[in-house]
């Protein structure tokens, strides 16, 4: 059964009006929560973005229960934003583990209280270790805090919920602390959308990432010829069967391109009956200097250019402007069809055609 839509001009049942109240104000107590986080939040994490940036080592995350559970979502958000890092159970550090830990690398120890036995049975190793340890914990005047290089308090909080019991607003304001540590290094380190792309080659994400070079159309697919040709000459030439771009690159003799010349043009020569042009040079009729892009530019920068030119063909140049291939507009669309409103897609056919510029 489908839930009503906002605006459904239907009853709502005393029960679920009930169960209303109640997630909004489990989520209110949360955002609540993250308020104050957001306010209270000091120079102490300057300093752990700056101890962690200055390391030469790995940034060890231990926790237990579902501090242990955010840890590990701590980790992978490192890892996939530049920043070097693992997940350490203190079980199993304190069962021969604490062998991967090394005086070059920084703990992150994870505790809403700031007592977890396990996690405190690892901090005099530790200590002997000479390895700097950063607390995640609610207040500064727990044991690990006191025993902490440096601490990043998150709050004492009331759980959500009738009971008040189960983690939820404390480990909300975790996972949030965690976040903000992660991408504020990330951004410290110049981690930019090229690596990041690097460290997701699978999936929708990677597909939407990809360079443009994996993308291009090269080869017989793109078609190149000299600018001193004539049109008619530059058409039977190039012409062949199966899938083709809809534009020719015109390249001088050095190699480097001159301009452009789509198939838009072509028609539009017999549209406003200037055939004769057909058989004169394809450089009084090409676009000159054409909007280009480089290799290594990732997928979603050709996709905002094309739009933002209103062009569907976009050649790829080396540093010299030498061609190595073509973005043509039927490609673009099948990527764009990944973005995250799926729906709004359906409605968007294609950029408008228009000469290339």
């Amino acid at each position: 059964m489908q839930s009503p839509k906002p605006g459904d001009d239907q009853v709502i049942p005393h029960h679920r009006l009930t169960q209303l109240r109640e997630a909004r104000a489990v989520i209110q107590h949360e955002a609540n929560a993250l308020l104050s986080l957001l306010y209270d939040i000091d120079t102490s994490f300057c300093d752990a973005v700056d101890l962690i940036h200055e390391s030469t080592g790995t940034v060890i995350v231990t926790g237990v229960g579902k501090a242990g559970l955010i840890g590990q979502k701590i980790v992978a958000t490192m890892a996939s934003t530049g920043t070097r890092a693992y997940f350490l159970h203190p079980t199993e550090a304190l069962h021969g583990d604490l062998g991967c830990v090394g005086p070059q690398d920084i703990v992150l120890a994870l505790s809403n209280s700031g007592s977890t036995e396990e996690v405190l049975r690892l901090l005099p190793p530790l200590k002997r270790l000479q390895v700097p340890v950063i607390a995640i914990t609610r207040d500064r005047e727990n044991p690990l805090a006191k025993a902490a290089n440096i601490v990043l308090p998150i709050g004492r909080h009331k759980e959500a919920g009738e009971l008040q019991l189960a983690p939820s607003v404390s480990t909300t304001a975790m996972v949030a602390m965690g976040d903000a540590l992660s991408l504020v290094l990330s951004r410290h380190r110049g981690f930019t959308e090229t690596d990041f792309a690097g460290f997701h080659p699978a999936g929708s994400l990677g597909r939407k990432l990809q360079p443009v070079h994996e993308v291009m159309r090269q080869g017989a697919e793109f078609r190149v010829a000299c600018a001193t040709s004539t049109v008619r000459e530059v058409m039977i030439e190039l012409s062949r069967p199966g899938r083709r771009t809809g534009a020719v690159v015109l390249i001088k003799p050095s190699g480097a391109i001159a301009g452009i010349f789509t198939d838009s043009d072509l028609a539009r020569l017999f549209e406003q009956r200037r055939e004769h042009l057909v058989d004169g040079p394809i450089a009084d009729v090409m676009t000159v200097n054409p909007t280009t892009i480089h290799p290594d530019a990732l997928l979603p920068e050709a996709m905002q250019l094309m739009s933002d030119r209103k062009i569907s063909e976009l050649p790829v140049v080396d540093q010299d402007r030498r061609p190595l291939g073509l973005i043509d507009i039927t490609d673009v669309i099948d990527f764009a069809s990944m973005v995250e409103n799926p729906e709004a897609n359906q409605n968007r056919s294609t950029f408008p055609v228009s000469k290339s510029a």
